[in-house]
């Protein structure tokens, strides 16, 4: 099976729900007149990543009554697609969230399971963390999605990659540091070895969408990539302008590289289980 993929590396505003939905659907329709399959789109992609005291205001309830969240539903029915918004749950707690759109409908909804307050980030402020990773099915096949410094941490991609997952979906609104154009992309070589990394230790596909723009003084980098199951870079899209960068994987790649390298096939969980109870509980002695 080939799958186009779409990468939306977009812009997006503020505190403005009403402008990035136009966003949003604009893209879908490009996308959509392109052939793409599949359309990801970045971090708080709804909403821009300093929300802070506004979060409250900008939330969406992430159902058919939402009339922002409605309108993404209605466009998913011929594309699907992949957009991140603050989610209000039933019991008024907010998270930096996900969505995977299909048909019209709400195939999963990950919440961010870890919350960085390092340097300039201070999300565990204002979002409550998440506290599941799992995959899920889509008409390509088992999908994992993951949102920034998920990806820091190894336990949630190899969770899913054990789940089932086949195709990686990560998002992020990740900033660049430096005052020049050099120096604010030496950041950025790490992150691509962290997806390459993914690709060839999980033998699995990795789709990275970043955001670019500006919001109180922070540059965000884009370089938004596919890497395919060797972890190798299938494309990779422009830092700091806006793009919408296509893709088309091949899921027979799968089998080829699978049946090379078998690290699935000798994985041990049962290993990983027991040594860490072990650890867990000298730890906790």
């Amino acid at each position: 099976m080939r799958i186009t993929i779409g990468l939306a590396q977009i812009y997006p505003k503020l505190g403005d729900l009403r402008h990035n939905l136009a966003i949003h659907l604009d893209y879908a329709a490009r996308a959509r007149a392109q052939g793409v399959d599949l359309l990801v789109f970045p971090e708080l992609s709804l909403t821009g990543y300093q929300v802070q005291d506004l979060v409250p205001e900008v939330a969406l309830r992430a159902d058919a009554e939402d009339p922002v969240y409605a309108q993404l539903l209605k466009a998913s029915r011929d594309i699907d697609l992949v957009v991140s918004f603050v989610h209000e749950d039933f019991r008024n707690r907010f998270y930096i969230a996900d969505a995977y759109l299909s048909g019209g409908e709400t195939r999963h909804l990950h919440h961010k399971l870890y919350l960085p307050t390092y340097a300039m980030f201070d999300e565990s402020r204002y979002f409550a963390q998440g506290n599941s990773v799992r995959a899920f099915d889509t008409r390509f096949g088992r999908v994992g999605m993951l949102i920034c410094e998920d990806f820091w941490h190894v336990s949630p991609p190899y969770l899913l990659w054990l789940d089932g997952a086949d195709i990686f979906i990560l998002n992020s609104a990740s900033p660049s540091r430096g005052l020049n154009s050099s120096d604010r992309l030496m950041g950025t070589r790490w992150v691509e070895l962290v997806n390459q990394a993914y690709g060839s230790m999980f033998t699995s596909y990795i789709l990275h969408c970043n955001r670019v723009g500006y919001e109180d003084g922070k540059n965000f980098w884009g370089g938004s990539s596919v890497v395919d199951p060797d972890g190798e870079f299938m494309t990779h899209g422009l830092y700091f302008d806006e793009a919408l960068i296509t893709q088309a994987i091949d899921m027979n790649q799968l089998h080829r590289t699978r049946a090379r390298l078998p690290l699935l096939r000798d994985e041990r969980p049962g290993l990983v289980r027991r040594e860490l109870g072990r650890i867990l509980s000298e730890n906790l002695g």
